[in-house]
């Protein structure tokens, strides 16, 4: 995980498109539509990105995508409407949580295999702090963002917590196991002080 090498102006529209995305929908009920060509050619490349909210520091949503399918700016807006309102573990976010968001967005890199001879050697492939992972294995699937390491610091911890998000025993190998890696760069802010910076006439209505 590191910060976005994006320009200061590109993370900042990211951050008030994820929460324009979310005030859109609370006040419309319906998605933002977002017009990609009036962004940046770097905002409109198509990128994989997950958005992570918390309120207090808890946990309040969490959603992305693994593959770059749309353009960045599209993603972002998506995946913050899906982390505020379809996020099954929550509630969906309500009005007066608005102002009281801490927005994380992550930008992943492409996911690359990686090649091991057996559990022990993968492991030791991993890199703390840095890799984020997908677990495949008979029709089961599991993702942790770099962002896990943070509470999760061992691999062999972050490795058998990542089994249980995909739906397997801990002690579960099999020749079937299959991993990729990714890095992400990270944008993040709070959506009072996001929202205090948009212009009156980008807000919802």
């Amino acid at each position: 995980m590191s910060k976005s090498s994006l320009p200061k102006r590109d993370q900042h529209s990211l951050l008030e498109v994820a929460v324009t995305a979310i005030e859109h929908k609370l006040r419309h009920g319906c998605g933002l539509a977002v017009h990609e060509k009036s962004y940046p050619e770097l905002l409109r490349t198509p990128r994989a990105t997950f958005v992570t909210l918390r309120r207090d520091d808890e946990l309040r949503g969490c959603r992305g995508t693994l593959r770059p399918i749309e353009p960045l700016v599209v993603s972002v807006a998506r995946n913050a409407h899906a982390s505020a309102f379809y996020d099954e573990r929550f509630s969906p976010v309500a009005i007066d949580e608005l102002d009281e968001l801490h927005v994380h967005v992550s930008v992943l890199s492409p996911p690359e295999p990686i090649l091991f001879l057996d559990e022990v050697n993968l492991l030791a492939q991993v890199r703390p702090g840095v890799d984020g992972l997908i677990l495949s294995a008979e029709g089961h699937q599991g993702v942790f963002l770099p962002s896990v390491w943070d509470r999760l610091p061992e691999v062999e911890l972050f490795w058998r917590h990542l089994k249980h998000k995909a739906q397997l025993p801990e002690d579960y190998w099999s020749a079937s196991v299959r991993v990729e890696r990714f890095s992400t760069e990270s944008i993040e802010g709070d959506s009072g002080e996001i929202r205090r910076t948009l212009d009156p006439s980008e807000l919802p209505g």
